[in-house]
């Protein structure tokens, strides 16, 4: 059951997986001295904005998303700007808990901003491609026995292993080992980009082992 999604799933996890080597290996080609540590910001945001728009060409062409009554022009740029009112929150969400869990409130804000940006487009991004700008599907989704579809499984894993991956990033940053990823927030970002990977890895592996014991109410 699920089969031809759970190997579209798996497909469409390697290609956006495949961006984060691209957004890597690519520049350290290209740009002189890039490296993950020395010019973290530059990597944070390459990785951010290619997986966004890996993340946004493969959603849509697999034509995964919530279903839209009116195709309207208002209704789409309604749809737009709701979306870009989520991702901007999320950010601030984001920089806010980061800040309550101890991150400096001024110095280092521009870092601790930029880490925000790369969780909102690893875990918000990926929840307007499937669910849209819905606050009650989100709540749904994320809420015990919430999942409808393979998606929303996939979607609640991606997530809770982005933003685990972030929180273990920041557990060797007080430590006194004097590494160079101790430097605010490399290993926050490094552990939520680690995270993502392994969510992308563990959802269809999870749901294709577990596929006979699945069952999702009708939307």
């Amino acid at each position: 059951m699920w089969d031809h999604e759970i190997r579209a799933m798996a497909s469409s996890h390697a290609i956006i997986a495949s961006s984060v080597l691209m957004a890597t290996v690519l520049p350290a080609v290209a740009v002189q001295d890039f490296s993950v540590y020395g010019t973290h910001l530059l990597w944070l945001y390459l990785v951010a904005g290619t997986v966004s728009l890996v993340n946004i060409a493969v959603f849509w062409l697999l034509g995964i998303g919530p279903p839209t009554k009116k195709h309207t022009l208002g209704s789409k740029l309604s749809r737009m700007v709701r979306s870009c009112l989520y991702l901007l929150l999320s950010c601030l969400f984001f920089h806010s808990v980061v800040v309550l869990y101890g991150a400096p409130l001024i110095e280092s804000a521009l870092e601790t901003f930029s880490l925000a940006v790369l969780l909102t487009s690893l875990t918000t991004l990926r929840c307007l491609c499937v669910l849209g700008p819905n606050v009650q599907a989100w709540i749904r989704v994320f809420s015990r026995h919430g999942a409808m579809s393979v998606w929303d499984t996939s979607l609640q894993i991606t997530v809770v292993c982005t933003v685990v991956g972030a929180w273990v990033g920041a557990l060797p940053i007080p430590l006194d080992w004097d590494r160079p990823w101790q430097v605010w927030p490399i290993s926050c970002s490094l552990g939520s980009v680690i995270g993502f990977l392994t969510g992308l890895v563990a959802a269809p592996t999870w749901i294709h082992y577990h596929r006979k014991q699945l069952t999702y109410k009708c939307k």
